[in-house]
Order: structure tokens, then sequence, then C-alpha cells
């Protein structure tokens, strides 16, 4: 079975194959089928995106009966900002990049008392059998300065919960892994994968 991860960046692809270690030999991620157009990403929602990124890779790669395309989708839900930037969170800053964007997010909430957030991450997996998607959510607050070289995006800012005065880019990627909005919801998917792959 082929286990193909619809993204080409790479703190993604790194964190995906060290939670689908035991399946490492199988996956394979985008930079490797450089003939595939980027994934569309138009919809309104966290599920509607990681949907049409998986369905699209899945119908570029032939829809075969041993294939499995999982997509992602995830972001960073602000509540002072109504849950912004959430399905933007890429592209919050006009240079859409992690600098940017962290620079930007520390702007808005500069006067906000409220610094709350959470990432959010919903997963589709699709396969010959159909789609099914999941969620997975890590809570925090916002951080007032960047801390870390850890992560990517939006960790040197984030603070989860179960980590306080740690921002996501201080702690280690195991302890990432152990609690990050990816991780859980990769844990919901790996019962729906296991499912699909061979005994």
């Amino acid at each position: 079975m082929q286990i193909v991860i619809a993204t080409t960046n790479q703190g993604k692809k790194s964190e995906f194959q060290q939670l689908l270690k035991d399946h490492q030999d199988s996956i394979s991620c985008l930079d490797e089928y450089p003939h595939i157009p980027e994934p569309p990403e138009n919809q309104d929602s966290f599920d509607g995106n990681a949907t049409q990124k998986a369905q699209f890779v899945f119908s570029q790669l032939g829809e075969k009966s041993d294939l499995i395309v999982i997509a992602d989708d995830s972001g960073l839900c602000v509540d002072a900002l109504e849950g912004g930037p959430g399905i933007y969170s890429k592209r919050y800053s006009k240079e859409q990049t992690a600098q940017a964007n962290n620079k930007k997010l520390l702007s808005a909430l500069a006067d906000s008392p409220s610094r709350n957030a959470f990432f959010h991450c919903s997963i589709a997996i699709v396969s010959n059998q159909g789609t099914q998607v999941v969620q997975g959510q890590c809570f925090g607050t916002i951080a007032t300065q960047l801390s870390g070289v850890g992560g990517f995006g939006y960790d040197p800012l984030f603070i989860p919960d179960q980590f306080l005065e740690q921002t996501m880019a201080t702690i280690s990627a195991q302890q990432k892994n152990s609690i990050s909005h990816r991780a859980k919801a990769l844990k919901n998917a790996l019962p729906i994968i296991k499912g699909l792959l061979p005994l």
C-alpha cells in the first residue's frame, strides 16, 4: 500500500513521518511527484480544504486501489481575532512568510487583553473506499514576543497550555508531537489508515 502525504512543507512532512514511523517505508510526499500541480485550497473551512487537496492528489495519481492520500489543513485561531487568521493562517500577511505573519499577529494583538488561541488541524484520508475527515486541536495563548527556533509557522508565538511559558518552538519535537493539533488529528486518523492497510 502506498501512502502519499499531500504536502511539500518540510515541517509537516517530518511530523507525519515521525508520527507514522511504523509505515515509513510506504510514505512519500508531493516533492517526489513534481508533475502534480499544487493542490487547490479555496474552500471556506479546514475540513473542506483538506478534503479538496486529498481528492485532487488522489485523482492525479490515478485513483489506484493500493493508494491512500492524506492531506491536512491547519491553522491558528485567535479568540480576539474572531477565530482569525484561521484558514488564512499561511496567507495572513502580504508577504505570506512565517516572519511576516508572526509580526502581523503581534501587531494585531498589541492592545488586546485576551491572547487565548488554538491550533486546529483537519486531516482528510482518501482511498478507493471514499473520504473520511478527522480533527485535532491544541489550546494555548499567544506570547508577546517570539521565542525559540524549533517548529515552523506560528510556533515561536504559541504557548500551549501543557507547557506554560514555553512556546511550541522551544519544546522538543517529541514533546510537540505528544500535544500538537496535528498529532491529535493523526491519532484519530490512524485507526482509519490502519483499517485500509493490508494485514
